[in-house]
Protein backbone atom coordinates (compact mmCIF):
# COMPACT_ATOMS: atom_id res chain seq x y z
CA UNK A 1 0.00 0.00 0.00
CA UNK A 2 1.20 3.28 -0.54
CA UNK A 3 1.05 5.18 2.83
CA UNK A 4 1.47 8.74 1.75
CA UNK A 5 -1.49 8.37 -0.97
CA UNK A 6 -3.80 6.62 2.03
CA UNK A 7 -2.79 9.35 4.36
CA UNK A 8 -3.82 12.47 1.80
CA UNK A 9 -7.00 10.31 0.90
CA UNK A 10 -8.17 10.30 4.67
CA UNK A 11 -6.98 13.85 5.32
CA UNK A 12 -9.01 15.16 2.42
CA UNK A 13 -12.53 13.34 3.32
CA UNK A 14 -11.90 14.75 7.00
CA UNK A 15 -10.96 18.25 5.97
CA UNK A 16 -13.95 18.31 3.11
CA UNK A 17 -16.12 17.14 6.18
CA UNK A 18 -15.36 20.26 7.71
CA UNK A 19 -12.04 18.98 10.44
CA UNK A 20 -9.23 21.69 10.80
CA UNK A 21 -6.55 19.88 11.95
CA UNK A 22 -5.54 16.41 10.80
CA UNK A 23 -2.51 14.45 12.01
CA UNK A 24 -1.05 10.80 12.64
CA UNK A 25 0.85 9.54 15.28
CA UNK A 26 2.64 6.65 16.33
CA UNK A 27 1.49 5.18 19.63
CA UNK A 28 3.48 2.01 19.41
CA UNK A 29 5.25 3.00 22.59
CA UNK A 30 2.44 4.67 24.86
CA UNK A 31 -0.46 2.24 24.28
CA UNK A 32 0.13 0.61 28.11
CA UNK A 33 -0.75 4.02 28.83
CA UNK A 34 -4.36 3.68 27.37
CA UNK A 35 -7.41 2.86 29.58
CA UNK A 36 -8.33 0.17 27.16
CA UNK A 37 -8.23 -3.10 27.44
CA UNK A 38 -4.74 -4.87 26.12
CA UNK A 39 -6.59 -7.28 23.99
CA UNK A 40 -8.04 -4.47 22.33
CA UNK A 41 -5.33 -1.84 22.19
CA UNK A 42 -2.38 -4.05 21.52
CA UNK A 43 -3.95 -4.03 17.77
CA UNK A 44 -3.17 -0.52 17.19
CA UNK A 45 0.25 1.25 16.30
CA UNK A 46 -1.30 4.89 15.21
CA UNK A 47 -3.65 7.16 16.11
CA UNK A 48 -5.24 10.04 13.68
CA UNK A 49 -5.69 12.66 15.52
CA UNK A 50 -8.16 15.16 14.17
CA UNK A 51 -8.88 18.98 15.29
CA UNK A 52 -12.39 21.41 15.07
CA UNK A 53 -12.00 24.81 15.43
CA UNK A 54 -14.28 26.05 17.95
CA UNK A 55 -15.99 29.50 17.78
CA UNK A 56 -13.94 32.81 18.22
CA UNK A 57 -18.09 34.57 18.94
CA UNK A 58 -19.33 32.10 21.10
CA UNK A 59 -15.33 32.30 23.27
CA UNK A 60 -15.22 35.80 23.23
CA UNK A 61 -18.43 35.97 25.28
CA UNK A 62 -16.17 34.29 28.13
CA UNK A 63 -14.97 37.00 30.68
CA UNK A 64 -14.03 34.69 34.31
CA UNK A 65 -16.85 32.72 34.06
CA UNK A 66 -17.93 29.24 31.65
CA UNK A 67 -21.25 30.59 29.88
CA UNK A 68 -24.09 28.36 28.74
CA UNK A 69 -23.13 29.23 25.16
CA UNK A 70 -20.09 28.08 25.22
CA UNK A 71 -21.59 24.96 27.29
CA UNK A 72 -24.02 23.82 24.57
CA UNK A 73 -21.31 24.68 21.56
CA UNK A 74 -19.05 22.80 23.67
CA UNK A 75 -21.34 19.88 23.56
CA UNK A 76 -21.89 19.99 20.14
CA UNK A 77 -18.47 20.39 18.07
CA UNK A 78 -17.85 17.13 20.68
CA UNK A 79 -20.69 15.25 19.02
CA UNK A 80 -19.74 16.43 15.72
CA UNK A 81 -16.07 15.35 16.03
CA UNK A 82 -17.26 11.87 17.43
CA UNK A 83 -19.62 11.56 14.26
CA UNK A 84 -16.96 12.17 11.86
CA UNK A 85 -14.65 10.10 14.00
CA UNK A 86 -17.31 7.59 13.62
CA UNK A 87 -17.51 7.48 9.74
CA UNK A 88 -13.60 7.87 9.43
CA UNK A 89 -13.72 4.73 11.63
CA UNK A 90 -15.77 3.01 8.99
CA UNK A 91 -13.88 4.02 5.78
CA UNK A 92 -10.92 2.23 7.89
CA UNK A 93 -12.42 -1.11 8.29
CA UNK A 94 -14.03 -1.55 4.50
CA UNK A 95 -10.65 -1.42 3.48
CA UNK A 96 -9.87 -4.29 6.02
CA UNK A 97 -8.15 -2.60 8.69
CA UNK A 98 -9.01 -2.09 12.53
CA UNK A 99 -10.21 1.22 13.26
CA UNK A 100 -11.72 2.45 17.04
CA UNK A 101 -12.88 5.95 17.40
CA UNK A 102 -12.10 7.17 21.42
CA UNK A 103 -14.73 9.52 22.05
CA UNK A 104 -13.66 13.26 21.97
CA UNK A 105 -14.89 13.64 25.70
CA UNK A 106 -15.29 10.86 28.16
CA UNK A 107 -13.50 11.44 31.68
CA UNK A 108 -12.78 8.34 33.25
CA UNK A 109 -11.39 10.64 36.36
CA UNK A 110 -12.60 13.69 36.70
CA UNK A 111 -9.91 14.35 39.63
CA UNK A 112 -7.12 13.67 37.67
CA UNK A 113 -8.65 14.39 34.13
CA UNK A 114 -8.05 11.08 32.85
CA UNK A 115 -10.00 9.65 29.66
CA UNK A 116 -9.48 6.57 27.64
CA UNK A 117 -6.43 7.79 26.26
CA UNK A 118 -4.82 11.48 26.17
CA UNK A 119 -5.88 13.41 23.10
CA UNK A 120 -3.70 15.82 23.84
CA UNK A 121 -0.89 13.48 23.80
CA UNK A 122 -1.70 11.94 20.48
CA UNK A 123 -2.05 15.22 19.14
CA UNK A 124 1.54 15.90 20.39
CA UNK A 125 3.05 13.33 18.51
CA UNK A 126 0.86 13.91 15.45
CA UNK A 127 2.41 17.35 15.27
CA UNK A 128 -0.53 19.50 15.78
CA UNK A 129 0.98 21.32 18.57
CA UNK A 130 1.98 21.34 22.04
CA UNK A 131 1.18 21.02 25.93
CA UNK A 132 0.53 24.68 26.79
CA UNK A 133 1.34 26.21 30.01
CA UNK A 134 -2.62 26.00 30.55
CA UNK A 135 -2.06 21.75 29.98
CA UNK A 136 -3.60 22.16 26.76
CA UNK A 137 -2.80 21.37 23.51
CA UNK A 138 -1.66 24.49 21.34
CA UNK A 139 -1.48 24.78 17.95
CA UNK A 140 0.33 27.36 16.19
CA UNK A 141 -2.45 28.99 14.31
CA UNK A 142 -5.33 28.34 17.16
CA UNK A 143 -3.84 28.19 20.09
CA UNK A 144 -6.13 25.51 22.76
CA UNK A 145 -9.31 27.11 20.82
CA UNK A 146 -10.66 23.60 18.86
CA UNK A 147 -11.74 20.31 20.15
CA UNK A 148 -9.95 16.99 19.05
CA UNK A 149 -10.67 13.33 18.62
CA UNK A 150 -8.70 10.32 17.73
CA UNK A 151 -8.81 7.21 15.81
CA UNK A 152 -6.95 4.74 16.53
CA UNK A 153 -5.86 2.10 13.71
CA UNK A 154 -3.28 -0.21 12.29
CA UNK A 155 -3.82 0.67 8.62
CA UNK A 156 -0.35 1.57 7.13
CA UNK A 157 -0.40 5.63 6.98
CA UNK A 158 2.44 8.02 6.86
CA UNK A 159 3.25 9.00 9.99
CA UNK A 160 3.97 13.04 11.12
CA UNK A 161 6.43 13.98 13.27
CA UNK A 162 5.66 15.00 16.88
CA UNK A 163 5.72 19.23 17.77
CA UNK A 164 8.16 20.65 19.43
CA UNK A 165 7.23 24.27 19.81
CA UNK A 166 6.40 25.94 22.74
CA UNK A 167 4.50 28.83 24.57
CA UNK A 168 7.59 31.17 24.42
CA UNK A 169 7.09 34.08 26.72
CA UNK A 170 3.20 33.96 26.31
CA UNK A 171 1.64 33.80 30.00
CA UNK A 172 -1.68 34.84 29.22
CA UNK A 173 -3.28 31.82 30.56
CA UNK A 174 -1.24 32.53 33.81
CA UNK A 175 -2.58 35.57 34.32
CA UNK A 176 -6.30 34.94 33.30
CA UNK A 177 -6.77 31.37 35.27
CA UNK A 178 -9.39 31.65 38.01
CA UNK A 179 -8.74 29.08 39.60
CA UNK A 180 -4.81 29.83 39.89
CA UNK A 181 -4.16 26.67 38.55
CA UNK A 182 -2.01 27.51 35.94
CA UNK A 183 1.63 28.01 36.22
CA UNK A 184 4.97 28.10 35.05
CA UNK A 185 5.17 24.64 32.69
CA UNK A 186 2.55 22.61 32.39
CA UNK A 187 3.61 20.06 35.12
CA UNK A 188 3.11 22.71 37.31
CA UNK A 189 -0.50 22.99 36.14
CA UNK A 190 -2.66 22.06 39.66
CA UNK A 191 -5.97 19.32 38.37
CA UNK A 192 -6.98 20.06 41.92
CA UNK A 193 -7.66 23.50 41.47
CA UNK A 194 -9.01 23.55 38.44
CA UNK A 195 -11.52 20.46 39.23
CA UNK A 196 -12.45 22.58 42.45
CA UNK A 197 -13.25 25.69 40.25
CA UNK A 198 -15.18 23.54 37.54
CA UNK A 199 -17.37 22.03 40.55
CA UNK A 200 -18.00 25.58 41.55
CA UNK A 201 -18.93 26.70 38.59
CA UNK A 202 -21.69 23.81 38.31
CA UNK A 203 -22.41 24.38 41.67
CA UNK A 204 -23.96 27.89 41.20
CA UNK A 205 -25.66 26.82 37.97
CA UNK A 206 -23.06 28.56 35.54
CA UNK A 207 -23.06 25.55 33.29
CA UNK A 208 -24.65 22.10 33.91
CA UNK A 209 -21.11 20.17 33.29
CA UNK A 210 -17.62 20.55 34.56
CA UNK A 211 -16.29 22.90 31.62
CA UNK A 212 -14.63 26.57 31.98
CA UNK A 213 -13.44 27.75 28.85
CA UNK A 214 -11.17 31.04 30.11
CA UNK A 215 -7.63 29.92 29.43
CA UNK A 216 -9.28 28.63 26.04
CA UNK A 217 -10.10 31.86 25.15
CA UNK A 218 -6.95 33.21 25.95
CA UNK A 219 -4.95 31.29 24.26
CA UNK A 220 -5.38 32.20 20.83
CA UNK A 221 -2.31 31.37 18.78
CA UNK A 222 -1.54 33.63 15.69
CA UNK A 223 -4.81 35.11 15.63
CA UNK A 224 -4.17 36.90 18.71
Amino acid sequence: MDKAKDYSALKKFCLKEGIDLFGVADISQIRDEFKIAPKVSQGFDKAICLGVMLSGAVLSEIDIVPTRLYFHHYKIVNSFLDHIALRLSNIIQKKGFLALAVPATQIIDWGKNIGHLSHRKLGVLAGLGWIGRNNLLVNEKLGSQFRLVSVLTNMPLKINSPCEKGCGECRLCVKICPAGAIQETPADFSHIKCFEKLKGFQSQRQVEQFVCGVCVNACRGNKK
